[in-house]
């Protein structure tokens, strides 16, 4: 699509009503929705959405911290809190919210990533998502971004709580922290299957030794997999 072209005018527009917020520079939103294969097919100058992805992040890490302070504190630890805002912020549940969005048809995507499926993938989802909260934060400042991200992620917020047992990673982290001194390494076994449905064999070593493996649709669900298995034998071994 082009900047000035009609038709992407009214894509734009149409993003803007699903995302509830209307540019004051439209072009912060074009970006936000470059992917870096449509940005190279354009040729040299493109900008792509990665550097508004970091902004992003760093936006939204600060705006659930506020949302899981506020509801949660009183009742819940740091090391609970933190569990929780990886939980609202991981991949798979900002690709969720990406999804009910639509962001999907509206990405700038190069021919053979959007041949292989690219506007589902949970990673260009999520790496989207948190590009267009960047953009908004550019575009409206932090009041207009907290908003936008307290309307994606706030009904959220409230039933974090029931999600800390699910973050098998962070729990098998901090068990063999404590109790061996040293940390997991998780390792990529084998990748298969289409670029648009990948499949991820994980295995999870402590001291060298491997001690379970995962799989999933992508790395970081393989790896909590592998953690959860881990969790399963050690917490079987007394201390």
């Amino acid at each position: 699509m082009s900047e000035n072209n009609q038709e992407e005018r009214e894509a734009l527009s149409q993003f803007e009503q699903a995302l509830g917020y209307s540019f004051r520079d439209r072009a912060m939103l074009a970006q936000a929705l470059t992917h870096k294969s449509w940005a190279v097919e354009q040729g040299q100058g493109t900008p792509d959405n990665e550097r508004l992805e970091f902004l992003g992040d760093a936006v939204l890490e600060l705006v659930t911290s506020d949302l899981i302070y506020r509801t949660h504190a009183d009742k819940h630890s740091e090391g609970d809190m933190t569990r929780m805002r990886a939980y609202l912020v991981n991949e798979a549940q900002l690709a969720a919210q990406a999804v009910k969005l639509g962001i999907g048809a509206f990405l700038r995507l190069g021919r053979g990533e959007r041949n292989s499926g690219g506007s589902s993938k949970p990673s260009l989802l999520s790496d989207a998502l948190e590009a267009v909260i960047g953009a908004i934060y550019l575009d409206g400042g932090i009041d207009e971004a907290f908003s936008f991200v307290q309307g994606i992620l706030g009904p959220l917020v409230k039933d974090a709580p029931d999600a800390l047992g699910k973050d098998y990673k962070s729990r098998l982290q901090e068990l063999v922290q404590g109790r061996l001194h040293t940390v997991p390494v998780y390792s990529v076994e084998n990748i298969s299957g289409p670029d648009h449905c990948r499949t991820y064999d994980v295995s999870l070593s402590i001291d060298e030794s491997v001690v379970s493996r995962g799989t999933g649709s992508s790395k970081k669900e393989a790896e909590q997999q592998a953690a959860r298995r881990a969790l399963e034998i050690l917490e079987q071994v007394k201390e």
